[in-house]
């Protein structure tokens, strides 16, 4: 190659670059990329490739004119200084073949570099356009911004009229629970003005539903008694002119007793067995007494009957006796090993010395006796008893009505019921 052909691609590989530098410039004004955001124009600045691609093209120029450019003139010893060149060249062509190639690698490396560095700036370019073209998102921001303030003032004003509101309705049902205990306190006292007045109409009803019963029941137990005695003394009356035609007989000897004389003899066992019940039922009811005569070492059971109580006496270690005006109870009695006699209490409690019992029992005992007798009994029981000694006496209660509709009058032998105060 000559000199003249080594100018001639020399000015041509300039004009290349000069050409490519051109429309690098062109493309971007200033080595800069620009674009509009939200907050104004914002400018990046890109690589500046110029220093790379001018140490390129010197690097491909001084490869160029290896071996081509040949500043002597022309002539026989030039050409005999090239001659020895080339054959120098060629002799050491395989001690410098590696770094020609080395040289060349990196030429392509070079090259690779400018061509990536020179994406990177069309990348950012890019991304500065579609940041330009994104311009509308700063707008829905302050949008949004602006929203938020006046939704943030709405919801301000709301929570104060939800707090006015609620103030309001607190202070309205204080006033109405105010109103409504008021009423129900009114509606209470009412109510208990009612049910007074009620109770007072129905204890007044019932006071006079409950003397009219009694008025109808002693009327009734008026009749029932005067029906019973004159049954009682016709049975009497028959009972004597039976007796009457008898002749006398040798008298036995006298058992004092409390039927008057003149006055027949009354089976009361059967009248027992009928009406007061059996053994066990009697049992059962005075089963209370024990207790009262627990510890008790003396005991009399006045009228003892079938010996019922004097029974249960024994069972519970308490040594006792009766007496009674019934021989068949007597009898009874000490069939059952119990100690009994037939005898009439105010002849046998006389007998006794002062404070010779220490408990004494009477069922059924003082509605048979006349009335002026029944202090006299009380009398010999209380002088018979021990200073701490029990007495039981249990009769019909007359502050009972019942008694005098069932069985009080059943018994012809019932003088008169016996008030608890009588006692």
């Amino acid at each position: 190659m000559s000199l003249g052909d080594g100018e001639v691609k020399l000015e041509e590989l300039s004009a290349l670059l000069a050409e490519v530098r051109e429309r690098v410039s062109a493309q971007y004004p200033e080595g800069m990329a620009t674009a509009e955001t939200p907050r104004g124009h914002v400018a990046v600045a890109l690589a500046d490739l110029m220093p790379l691609a001018h140490a390129r093209d010197a690097a491909q120029a001084k490869m160029a004119a290896i071996g081509s450019v040949n500043p002597r003139r022309g002539g026989v010893v030039n050409g005999l200084i090239q001659s020895v060149k080339r054959f120098t060249a060629r002799s050491l062509n395989w001690f410098v073949r590696d770094q020609v190639t080395f040289n060349r690698e990196v030429m392509v490396c070079v090259e690779a570099s400018i061509q990536a560095l020179n994406e990177l700036n069309h990348a950012m370019a890019s991304l500065c356009a579609q940041m330009t073209s994104t311009g509308h998102l700063g707008d829905l921001r302050a949008h949004w911004n602006a929203w938020r303030v006046n939704w943030e003032k709405k919801l301000a004003a709301n929570e104060t009229y939800f707090l006015r509101a609620a103030a309001d309705l607190q202070t309205s049902q204080q006033k109405r629970a105010g109103e409504l205990e008021q009423r129900l306190n009114e509606t209470q006292r009412d109510f208990s003005k009612l049910v007074q007045a009620q109770h007072t109409e129905y204890l007044a009803a019932l006071e006079k539903a409950v003397n009219e019963v009694q008025q109808k029941l002693w009327g009734d137990l008026d009749r029932l008694k005067g029906e019973y005695e004159r049954l009682i003394h016709s049975e009497l009356r028959l009972l004597r002119q039976k007796t009457a035609g008898l002749s006398a007989a040798p008298a036995p000897a006298p058992v004092v007793t409390s039927v008057p004389a003149g006055e027949p003899e009354f089976d009361y066992q059967k009248f027992a067995d009928r009406f007061r019940g059996p053994e066990e039922y009697v049992r059962r009811n005075q089963q209370l007494y024990l207790s009262y005569f627990a510890g008790c070492r003396n005991v009399l059971d006045i009228g003892c009957g079938r010996g019922e109580m004097l029974r249960d006496l024994r069972a519970n270690g308490i040594a006792a006796r009766g007496i009674d005006l019934s021989a068949e109870f007597v009898a009874y009695c000490r069939s059952q090993e119990i100690d009994a006699q037939q005898a009439d209490l105010f002849v046998y409690l006389p007998r006794l010395a002062d404070g010779a019992l220490d408990g004494i029992f009477c069922s059924q005992v003082v509605e048979h006796l006349p009335p002026l007798r029944l202090a006299e009994m009380m009398r010999l029981c209380a002088a018979k008893l021990q200073r701490d000694g029990v007495i039981a006496i249990e009769t019909p209660n007359p502050e009972c009505l019942a008694i005098f509709a069932t069985h009080f009058y059943l018994d012809p032998t019932h003088h008169k019921p016996v008030p608890p105060a009588l006692l």
